[in-house]
Protein backbone atom coordinates (compact mmCIF):
# COMPACT_ATOMS: atom_id res chain seq x y z
CA UNK A 1 0.00 0.00 0.00
CA UNK A 2 3.05 2.50 0.86
CA UNK A 3 4.15 1.76 -2.80
CA UNK A 4 0.65 3.10 -3.80
CA UNK A 5 0.98 6.14 -2.10
CA UNK A 6 4.42 6.67 -3.20
CA UNK A 7 3.93 5.72 -6.59
CA UNK A 8 1.52 9.32 -7.18
CA UNK A 9 3.58 11.24 -9.61
CA UNK A 10 2.65 14.40 -10.90
CA UNK A 11 1.29 14.47 -14.89
CA UNK A 12 -1.42 16.66 -14.94
CA UNK A 13 -1.21 19.72 -15.74
CA UNK A 14 -3.26 23.12 -15.16
CA UNK A 15 -5.81 22.22 -18.38
CA UNK A 16 -5.84 18.92 -16.96
CA UNK A 17 -7.00 20.32 -13.47
CA UNK A 18 -9.09 22.76 -14.93
CA UNK A 19 -11.40 20.40 -16.76
CA UNK A 20 -11.64 17.93 -13.44
CA UNK A 21 -13.22 20.37 -11.84
CA UNK A 22 -15.49 21.36 -14.95
CA UNK A 23 -16.57 18.28 -15.01
CA UNK A 24 -17.19 17.47 -11.23
CA UNK A 25 -19.12 20.85 -10.98
CA UNK A 26 -21.48 19.34 -14.04
CA UNK A 27 -22.26 21.96 -16.08
CA UNK A 28 -25.97 20.59 -16.73
CA UNK A 29 -26.79 21.63 -13.31
CA UNK A 30 -28.03 25.06 -14.59
CA UNK A 31 -30.89 23.37 -16.48
CA UNK A 32 -31.89 21.32 -13.73
CA UNK A 33 -31.36 24.53 -10.96
CA UNK A 34 -32.99 27.29 -13.34
CA UNK A 35 -36.68 26.42 -12.89
CA UNK A 36 -35.62 27.14 -8.70
CA UNK A 37 -33.09 29.61 -9.04
CA UNK A 38 -35.70 32.09 -11.37
CA UNK A 39 -38.39 31.30 -9.56
CA UNK A 40 -36.58 32.52 -6.58
CA UNK A 41 -35.05 35.69 -7.70
CA UNK A 42 -37.83 36.90 -9.52
CA UNK A 43 -37.09 36.29 -12.94
CA UNK A 44 -33.49 36.84 -12.52
CA UNK A 45 -31.72 33.56 -12.52
CA UNK A 46 -28.73 34.92 -14.34
CA UNK A 47 -27.88 37.55 -11.70
CA UNK A 48 -28.03 35.46 -9.06
CA UNK A 49 -25.73 33.01 -10.40
CA UNK A 50 -23.10 35.91 -10.82
CA UNK A 51 -23.72 36.86 -7.25
CA UNK A 52 -23.30 32.85 -6.46
CA UNK A 53 -20.03 33.65 -8.72
CA UNK A 54 -18.73 36.19 -6.94
CA UNK A 55 -19.38 35.03 -3.59
CA UNK A 56 -17.10 31.71 -4.60
CA UNK A 57 -14.89 33.22 -6.02
CA UNK A 58 -13.80 35.00 -3.10
CA UNK A 59 -13.75 31.67 -1.30
CA UNK A 60 -11.94 30.09 -4.47
CA UNK A 61 -9.30 32.69 -3.31
CA UNK A 62 -8.96 31.55 0.32
CA UNK A 63 -8.89 28.27 -0.97
CA UNK A 64 -6.00 29.00 -3.63
CA UNK A 65 -3.95 30.75 -0.63
CA UNK A 66 -4.09 27.50 1.69
CA UNK A 67 -3.34 25.26 -1.46
CA UNK A 68 0.12 27.43 -2.03
CA UNK A 69 0.80 27.22 1.76
CA UNK A 70 -0.28 23.66 2.10
CA UNK A 71 0.51 21.32 -1.44
CA UNK A 72 -0.88 18.09 -0.24
CA UNK A 73 -4.36 16.40 -1.07
CA UNK A 74 -6.70 19.24 0.67
CA UNK A 75 -9.79 20.23 1.82
CA UNK A 76 -11.60 22.31 4.09
CA UNK A 77 -11.21 19.72 7.13
CA UNK A 78 -7.31 19.78 6.65
CA UNK A 79 -6.90 22.98 6.32
CA UNK A 80 -8.83 24.01 9.01
CA UNK A 81 -7.10 21.67 11.07
CA UNK A 82 -3.92 22.59 10.26
CA UNK A 83 -4.70 26.58 11.53
CA UNK A 84 -7.39 26.74 13.55
CA UNK A 85 -6.77 23.52 15.48
CA UNK A 86 -7.91 19.58 15.98
CA UNK A 87 -11.28 20.23 17.28
CA UNK A 88 -12.57 23.12 14.88
CA UNK A 89 -11.41 20.74 11.89
CA UNK A 90 -12.94 17.62 13.84
CA UNK A 91 -16.34 20.01 13.31
CA UNK A 92 -15.72 21.43 9.96
CA UNK A 93 -15.00 17.49 8.83
CA UNK A 94 -18.24 16.69 10.55
CA UNK A 95 -20.25 19.21 8.99
CA UNK A 96 -18.54 17.80 5.23
CA UNK A 97 -19.92 14.34 6.62
CA UNK A 98 -23.67 16.01 6.55
CA UNK A 99 -22.79 17.00 2.79
CA UNK A 100 -21.40 13.01 2.04
CA UNK A 101 -24.61 11.69 3.57
CA UNK A 102 -27.13 13.93 1.82
CA UNK A 103 -25.79 14.20 -1.92
CA UNK A 104 -26.67 10.78 -2.77
CA UNK A 105 -29.93 11.36 -1.48
CA UNK A 106 -29.92 14.52 -4.06
CA UNK A 107 -28.30 13.24 -7.19
CA UNK A 108 -31.00 10.38 -7.47
CA UNK A 109 -33.98 12.69 -6.79
CA UNK A 110 -32.84 14.70 -9.86
CA UNK A 111 -32.98 11.31 -11.49
CA UNK A 112 -36.27 10.53 -10.19
CA UNK A 113 -38.08 13.93 -10.95
CA UNK A 114 -36.70 13.45 -14.16
CA UNK A 115 -37.71 9.73 -14.64
CA UNK A 116 -41.13 10.56 -13.26
CA UNK A 117 -41.19 13.13 -15.93
CA UNK A 118 -40.27 10.89 -18.45
CA UNK A 119 -42.77 7.95 -16.82
CA UNK A 120 -45.59 9.67 -15.20
CA UNK A 121 -47.16 6.65 -13.81
CA UNK A 122 -44.52 5.64 -11.54
CA UNK A 123 -44.19 8.01 -8.68
CA UNK A 124 -40.87 10.05 -7.81
CA UNK A 125 -41.04 7.91 -4.46
CA UNK A 126 -40.66 4.88 -6.84
CA UNK A 127 -37.93 5.57 -8.47
CA UNK A 128 -36.70 6.91 -5.57
CA UNK A 129 -35.90 3.58 -4.02
CA UNK A 130 -35.21 1.70 -7.45
CA UNK A 131 -32.02 4.38 -7.93
CA UNK A 132 -30.96 4.10 -4.46
CA UNK A 133 -31.33 0.46 -4.52
CA UNK A 134 -29.73 -0.14 -8.05
CA UNK A 135 -27.01 2.27 -6.64
CA UNK A 136 -26.19 0.56 -3.93
CA UNK A 137 -26.23 -3.21 -4.99
CA UNK A 138 -23.36 -1.92 -7.95
CA UNK A 139 -21.71 -0.15 -5.35
CA UNK A 140 -21.79 -3.51 -3.12
CA UNK A 141 -20.45 -5.27 -5.88
CA UNK A 142 -17.42 -2.97 -6.62
CA UNK A 143 -17.01 -1.00 -10.07
CA UNK A 144 -14.72 1.56 -9.05
CA UNK A 145 -12.85 1.52 -12.34
CA UNK A 146 -16.50 1.04 -14.48
CA UNK A 147 -17.17 4.00 -12.23
CA UNK A 148 -14.30 6.36 -13.24
CA UNK A 149 -15.37 5.71 -17.19
CA UNK A 150 -18.25 5.91 -16.75
CA UNK A 151 -18.09 9.51 -14.92
CA UNK A 152 -15.72 10.30 -17.81
CA UNK A 153 -18.07 9.77 -20.70
CA UNK A 154 -21.64 11.25 -18.83
CA UNK A 155 -19.34 14.29 -18.26
CA UNK A 156 -18.52 14.68 -21.90
CA UNK A 157 -22.19 13.57 -22.91
CA UNK A 158 -23.62 15.99 -20.48
CA UNK A 159 -21.58 18.67 -21.72
CA UNK A 160 -22.36 18.38 -25.36
CA UNK A 161 -26.06 18.20 -24.23
CA UNK A 162 -25.95 21.69 -22.47
CA UNK A 163 -24.61 23.28 -25.28
CA UNK A 164 -26.71 21.65 -28.28
CA UNK A 165 -29.53 23.02 -25.78
CA UNK A 166 -28.29 26.46 -25.99
CA UNK A 167 -28.40 26.01 -29.49
CA UNK A 168 -32.26 25.12 -29.96
CA UNK A 169 -32.71 27.69 -27.41
CA UNK A 170 -30.44 30.61 -29.89
CA UNK A 171 -32.55 29.32 -32.55
CA UNK A 172 -35.89 29.68 -31.18
CA UNK A 173 -34.88 32.72 -30.01
CA UNK A 174 -34.40 34.04 -33.66
CA UNK A 175 -38.05 33.56 -34.45
CA UNK A 176 -39.40 34.96 -31.13
CA UNK A 177 -38.10 38.26 -30.46
CA UNK A 178 -37.85 38.88 -25.95
CA UNK A 179 -39.25 41.88 -24.91
CA UNK A 180 -36.51 43.01 -22.98
CA UNK A 181 -33.04 41.92 -23.33
CA UNK A 182 -32.46 43.71 -19.48
CA UNK A 183 -34.71 41.82 -17.80
CA UNK A 184 -33.45 38.80 -16.94
CA UNK A 185 -30.88 40.43 -15.21
CA UNK A 186 -33.37 43.18 -12.96
CA UNK A 187 -36.84 43.92 -13.85
CA UNK A 188 -40.16 44.96 -11.50
CA UNK A 189 -40.02 41.45 -9.63
CA UNK A 190 -36.43 40.81 -8.61
CA UNK A 191 -35.21 42.28 -5.43
CA UNK A 192 -31.81 41.79 -3.43
CA UNK A 193 -33.41 39.52 -0.90
CA UNK A 194 -34.94 37.35 -3.45
CA UNK A 195 -31.54 37.54 -5.65
CA UNK A 196 -29.64 36.60 -2.74
CA UNK A 197 -31.89 33.78 -1.67
CA UNK A 198 -31.47 32.41 -5.23
CA UNK A 199 -27.67 32.68 -4.98
CA UNK A 200 -27.53 30.27 -1.75
CA UNK A 201 -29.88 27.88 -3.96
CA UNK A 202 -27.36 28.42 -7.22
CA UNK A 203 -24.25 28.12 -5.13
CA UNK A 204 -24.89 24.21 -4.88
CA UNK A 205 -23.64 24.34 -8.71
CA UNK A 206 -19.97 24.57 -7.66
CA UNK A 207 -19.51 22.71 -5.22
CA UNK A 208 -16.96 20.56 -5.98
CA UNK A 209 -14.37 23.23 -6.99
CA UNK A 210 -12.54 22.43 -4.34
CA UNK A 211 -12.18 18.88 -5.25
CA UNK A 212 -8.84 20.30 -7.35
CA UNK A 213 -7.05 20.75 -3.96
CA UNK A 214 -7.22 16.54 -3.92
CA UNK A 215 -4.83 16.69 -7.13
CA UNK A 216 -2.76 18.58 -5.63
CA UNK A 217 0.22 15.57 -5.28
CA UNK A 218 -0.10 14.76 -8.73
CA UNK A 219 -0.01 18.07 -10.04
CA UNK A 220 2.96 19.70 -11.79
CA UNK A 221 4.07 22.32 -9.92
CA UNK A 222 1.38 22.19 -7.43
CA UNK A 223 1.89 25.28 -5.18
CA UNK A 224 1.66 27.33 -8.49
CA UNK A 225 -1.00 25.40 -10.64
CA UNK A 226 -3.63 24.35 -7.79
CA UNK A 227 -4.40 27.60 -6.76
CA UNK A 228 -4.76 28.85 -9.95
CA UNK A 229 -6.76 25.67 -11.23
CA UNK A 230 -9.40 26.52 -8.05
CA UNK A 231 -9.94 30.36 -9.10
CA UNK A 232 -10.24 29.50 -12.80
CA UNK A 233 -12.75 26.52 -12.21
CA UNK A 234 -15.14 28.70 -10.16
CA UNK A 235 -14.93 31.97 -13.19
CA UNK A 236 -14.88 29.41 -16.17
CA UNK A 237 -18.22 27.34 -14.47
CA UNK A 238 -19.98 30.82 -13.13
CA UNK A 239 -19.31 32.51 -16.22
CA UNK A 240 -21.15 29.92 -17.93
CA UNK A 241 -23.76 29.15 -15.25
CA UNK A 242 -24.81 32.79 -16.05
CA UNK A 243 -24.57 32.74 -19.55
CA UNK A 244 -26.99 29.71 -19.91
CA UNK A 245 -28.86 30.98 -17.50
CA UNK A 246 -29.70 34.19 -19.38
CA UNK A 247 -30.48 32.16 -22.50
CA UNK A 248 -32.75 30.46 -20.55
CA UNK A 249 -34.26 33.60 -19.12
CA UNK A 250 -34.94 35.19 -22.37
CA UNK A 251 -36.73 31.95 -23.77
CA UNK A 252 -38.81 32.12 -20.49
CA UNK A 253 -39.07 35.67 -19.21
CA UNK A 254 -40.44 36.15 -15.26
CA UNK A 255 -40.56 33.45 -12.42
CA UNK A 256 -43.84 31.40 -13.42
CA UNK A 257 -43.60 27.97 -13.69
CA UNK A 258 -45.77 24.91 -13.84
CA UNK A 259 -43.19 22.81 -11.87
CA UNK A 260 -39.94 24.53 -11.25
CA UNK A 261 -37.83 21.45 -10.22
CA UNK A 262 -38.35 20.36 -14.01
CA UNK A 263 -38.40 23.62 -16.04
CA UNK A 264 -35.29 22.81 -17.95
CA UNK A 265 -37.42 19.47 -19.50
CA UNK A 266 -40.27 21.51 -20.02
CA UNK A 267 -38.41 24.38 -22.08
CA UNK A 268 -36.72 21.35 -23.95
CA UNK A 269 -39.96 20.82 -25.31
CA UNK A 270 -40.77 24.34 -26.02
CA UNK A 271 -37.55 25.40 -28.27
CA UNK A 272 -36.89 21.40 -29.67
CA UNK A 273 -39.57 19.68 -29.44
CA UNK A 274 -40.43 16.55 -27.72
CA UNK A 275 -38.21 14.39 -29.15
CA UNK A 276 -35.16 16.79 -28.36
CA UNK A 277 -36.70 16.95 -24.97
CA UNK A 278 -37.02 13.30 -24.00
CA UNK A 279 -33.49 12.97 -25.31
CA UNK A 280 -32.14 15.89 -23.40
CA UNK A 281 -33.92 13.95 -20.29
CA UNK A 282 -32.41 10.86 -20.86
CA UNK A 283 -28.63 12.06 -21.16
CA UNK A 284 -29.16 13.67 -17.88
CA UNK A 285 -30.78 10.59 -16.36
CA UNK A 286 -27.86 8.66 -17.05
CA UNK A 287 -25.64 11.63 -16.51
CA UNK A 288 -27.94 11.43 -12.77
CA UNK A 289 -27.31 7.78 -12.06
CA UNK A 290 -23.53 8.08 -12.71
CA UNK A 291 -23.32 10.92 -10.64
CA UNK A 292 -25.18 8.83 -7.71
CA UNK A 293 -23.26 5.93 -8.35
CA UNK A 294 -19.81 7.94 -7.58
CA UNK A 295 -21.36 9.86 -4.94
CA UNK A 296 -22.19 7.02 -3.24
CA UNK A 297 -19.07 5.50 -3.65
CA UNK A 298 -16.71 8.54 -2.25
CA UNK A 299 -19.58 8.72 0.51
CA UNK A 300 -19.60 5.46 2.02
CA UNK A 301 -15.29 5.28 1.50
CA UNK A 302 -15.96 8.33 3.92
CA UNK A 303 -17.60 6.83 6.55
CA UNK A 304 -15.40 3.67 6.04
CA UNK A 305 -12.52 6.09 6.49
CA UNK A 306 -13.74 7.12 10.04
CA UNK A 307 -14.79 4.28 11.17
CA UNK A 308 -10.84 2.72 10.84
CA UNK A 309 -10.09 5.84 12.06
CA UNK A 310 -12.10 4.96 15.09
CA UNK A 311 -14.13 8.16 14.60
CA UNK A 312 -16.92 6.24 13.98
CA UNK A 313 -17.38 2.34 15.83
CA UNK A 314 -14.47 0.68 13.65
CA UNK A 315 -16.79 -2.48 14.20
CA UNK A 316 -19.90 -0.92 12.17
CA UNK A 317 -18.06 1.11 10.05
CA UNK A 318 -14.75 0.33 9.43
CA UNK A 319 -15.10 -2.81 8.17
CA UNK A 320 -15.14 -4.63 4.21
CA UNK A 321 -16.78 -7.64 3.23
CA UNK A 322 -13.99 -10.42 2.71
CA UNK A 323 -14.97 -11.33 -0.74
CA UNK A 324 -16.21 -8.07 -2.42
CA UNK A 325 -13.86 -5.49 -0.44
CA UNK A 326 -16.64 -3.19 -0.52
CA UNK A 327 -17.71 -1.08 3.04
CA UNK A 328 -21.23 -2.93 2.52
CA UNK A 329 -22.76 -1.58 5.73
CA UNK A 330 -21.45 2.13 5.17
CA UNK A 331 -22.60 1.26 1.34
CA UNK A 332 -26.02 0.34 2.73
CA UNK A 333 -26.10 3.60 5.15
CA UNK A 334 -25.70 6.02 2.12
CA UNK A 335 -28.50 3.96 0.55
CA UNK A 336 -31.23 4.55 3.45
CA UNK A 337 -30.71 8.07 2.96
CA UNK A 338 -33.11 7.36 0.19
CA UNK A 339 -35.90 7.97 2.88
CA UNK A 340 -34.97 11.17 3.81
CA UNK A 341 -35.56 12.61 0.02
CA UNK A 342 -39.31 11.03 -0.81
CA UNK A 343 -41.55 13.82 1.06
CA UNK A 344 -39.12 16.83 -0.10
CA UNK A 345 -38.62 19.37 -2.78
CA UNK A 346 -35.36 19.64 -4.74
CA UNK A 347 -34.48 23.40 -3.44
CA UNK A 348 -34.82 22.47 0.35
CA UNK A 349 -32.64 19.47 -0.24
CA UNK A 350 -29.79 21.23 -1.73
CA UNK A 351 -29.86 23.45 0.86
CA UNK A 352 -29.23 20.59 3.40
CA UNK A 353 -25.56 20.46 1.13
CA UNK A 354 -25.43 24.22 1.27
CA UNK A 355 -25.66 24.56 5.26
CA UNK A 356 -22.52 22.15 5.57
CA UNK A 357 -20.52 23.31 2.47
CA UNK A 358 -21.14 27.34 3.30
CA UNK A 359 -20.20 26.49 6.71
CA UNK A 360 -16.81 24.65 5.58
CA UNK A 361 -16.42 27.84 3.26
CA UNK A 362 -16.38 30.18 6.02
CA UNK A 363 -14.07 28.33 8.36
CA UNK A 364 -11.60 27.84 5.44
CA UNK A 365 -12.22 32.07 5.15
CA UNK A 366 -11.02 32.49 8.52
CA UNK A 367 -8.36 30.17 8.49
CA UNK A 368 -6.33 32.20 5.93
CA UNK A 369 -6.74 35.19 8.48
CA UNK A 370 -5.39 33.36 11.40
CA UNK A 371 -2.84 32.12 8.99
CA UNK A 372 -1.60 35.35 8.59
CA UNK A 373 -1.94 36.75 12.03
CA UNK A 374 0.96 33.78 12.97
CA UNK A 375 2.90 33.68 9.61
CA UNK A 376 3.11 37.90 8.69
CA UNK A 377 6.00 38.90 6.28
CA UNK A 378 6.23 40.76 3.49
CA UNK A 379 4.64 37.94 0.84
CA UNK A 380 1.42 37.45 2.54
CA UNK A 381 -0.17 40.68 1.51
CA UNK A 382 -2.83 42.52 3.95
CA UNK A 383 -5.57 42.43 0.83
CA UNK A 384 -5.33 38.64 -0.30
CA UNK A 385 -4.85 37.28 3.28
CA UNK A 386 -7.00 39.60 5.03
CA UNK A 387 -9.80 41.62 3.15
CA UNK A 388 -10.92 39.18 0.42
CA UNK A 389 -11.33 35.85 3.46
CA UNK A 390 -13.14 38.37 5.22
CA UNK A 391 -15.18 39.46 2.46
CA UNK A 392 -15.52 35.98 1.52
CA UNK A 393 -16.22 34.54 5.23
CA UNK A 394 -18.90 37.22 5.37
CA UNK A 395 -20.79 36.82 2.08
CA UNK A 396 -20.71 32.57 3.17
CA UNK A 397 -22.01 33.76 6.63
CA UNK A 398 -25.10 35.77 5.10
CA UNK A 399 -25.72 33.13 2.18
CA UNK A 400 -26.45 30.30 5.23
CA UNK A 401 -28.94 32.78 6.21
CA UNK A 402 -30.96 32.55 3.57
CA UNK A 403 -31.32 28.48 3.50
CA UNK A 404 -34.68 27.75 4.16
CA UNK A 405 -35.77 27.31 8.25
CA UNK A 406 -35.34 23.27 7.74
CA UNK A 407 -32.12 23.43 6.46
CA UNK A 408 -30.63 26.05 9.01
CA UNK A 409 -32.31 23.70 12.14
CA UNK A 410 -30.60 20.44 10.51
CA UNK A 411 -27.52 21.84 10.23
CA UNK A 412 -27.76 23.41 13.55
CA UNK A 413 -28.49 20.05 15.30
CA UNK A 414 -25.99 17.72 13.15
CA UNK A 415 -23.53 20.60 14.40
CA UNK A 416 -24.46 20.35 17.73
CA UNK A 417 -24.65 16.57 17.74
CA UNK A 418 -20.91 16.63 16.13
CA UNK A 419 -20.11 18.67 19.35
CA UNK A 420 -21.71 16.37 21.40
CA UNK A 421 -20.04 13.66 19.77
CA UNK A 422 -16.45 15.35 19.86
CA UNK A 423 -17.20 15.86 23.67
CA UNK A 424 -17.62 12.21 24.39
CA UNK A 425 -15.01 11.01 22.42
CA UNK A 426 -12.54 12.96 23.94
CA UNK A 427 -14.07 12.22 27.42
CA UNK A 428 -14.70 15.71 28.21
CA UNK A 429 -11.38 17.12 26.06
CA UNK A 430 -9.07 15.12 28.51
CA UNK A 431 -8.17 13.02 25.22
CA UNK A 432 -6.52 14.39 22.04
CA UNK A 433 -8.90 15.17 19.35
CA UNK A 434 -9.02 12.25 16.80
CA UNK A 435 -8.41 12.95 13.00
CA UNK A 436 -11.15 11.99 10.62
CA UNK A 437 -9.00 11.30 7.15
CA UNK A 438 -10.95 13.02 4.59
CA UNK A 439 -7.73 13.99 3.03
CA UNK A 440 -6.96 10.18 2.45
CA UNK A 441 -9.77 7.72 1.54
CA UNK A 442 -7.73 5.40 -0.20
CA UNK A 443 -6.70 2.80 2.52
CA UNK A 444 -2.64 3.63 2.19
CA UNK A 445 -0.67 3.27 4.47
CA UNK A 446 -0.64 6.91 5.55
CA UNK A 447 -4.09 6.47 6.13
CA UNK A 448 -3.87 3.07 8.65
CA UNK A 449 -0.56 4.87 10.40
CA UNK A 450 -2.92 7.75 11.21
CA UNK A 451 -5.65 5.01 12.48
CA UNK A 452 -3.28 3.23 14.59
CA UNK A 453 -2.64 6.85 16.40
CA UNK A 454 -5.92 7.47 17.02
CA UNK A 455 -6.98 6.51 20.60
Amino acid sequence: MSSDHAGLSRKLSLASVVTFGLAYMAPSLVMVLFGVVASTSGGTAPTAFLVATAAMCLTALSYAKMARHFPVSGSAYGYVRKVLGGRAGFLVGWLVLLDYLFLPMVAWLVQSVYLNVQIPSIPVWAWMLLNAGLTTLVNIIGVSLADRVNKLLTALAVFLVLLLFVAYCLIHLAGHEPHSYTAPLWNSDSGLAGVSAAAAVAAYSYLGFDAVTTLSEETRDAHRTIPRAVVLVVAIGGLLFAAVAYIMQLVHPGAQFTNPDVAGYTMSIEVGGQAFADWTNMATIIGGFASGLAVQLSSSRLLYSMGRDGVLPRRIFGKLHPRTQTPVLSLLLTGAMCLTGLNIDLQTATSFINFGAFTAFTAVNASVVVFYVRHRNSSHGLLGHVVVPTLGACVTTYLITQLSTDALAIGLVWLTAGCAYLTWLTRGFRRPTPELSLEDTTGTAEGLERSARTP
